[in-house]
């Protein structure tokens, strides 16, 4: 079970931090991802830690501004997000499968859980 928080409103060039709360005892062994779905658009990756944590891979738009991070520890996932723009605003997603191929993360089927989301929203 997934649990995301942390969205809200903010001004652009703000900032926001997501949490994604995961059960299981195997958390350690998934790949965690943010995905997100802006009105009338599909559900799109933002971005994915690997189960190590040693490789993250962010969408091209969101690079150098949002950063992706877990602790296993504490079965959480992390999302950092700096310079918000207004076409950031979207329901933000967070998923978790076990350990899938690269050519999978972008692909919203690949993964078997998934979070209620978050509702994120920059006003410009």
């Amino acid at each position: 079970q997934l649990q995301a928080s942390g969205g809200g409103l903010v001004q652009a060039g703000g900032s926001l931090r997501l949490s994604c709360a995961a059960s299981g005892r195997t958390f350690r062994d998934w790949d965690m991802s943010w995905f997100r779905q802006a009105p009338g658009k599909e559900r799109e990756l933002a971005a994915v830690i690997r189960y190590s944590g040693g490789t993250t891979v962010y969408a091209d738009s969101v690079k150098s501004r949002f950063t992706i991070s877990r602790d296993n520890a504490k079965n959480m996932v992390y999302l950092q997000m700096n310079r918000l723009k207004p076409d950031n605003t979207a329901v933000y997603y967070c998923a978790a499968t076990p350990r899938i191929a690269y050519s999978a993360f972008a692909m919203p089927s690949s993964y078997q859980y998934w979070g209620r989301g978050t509702q994120v929203t920059v006003s410009s």
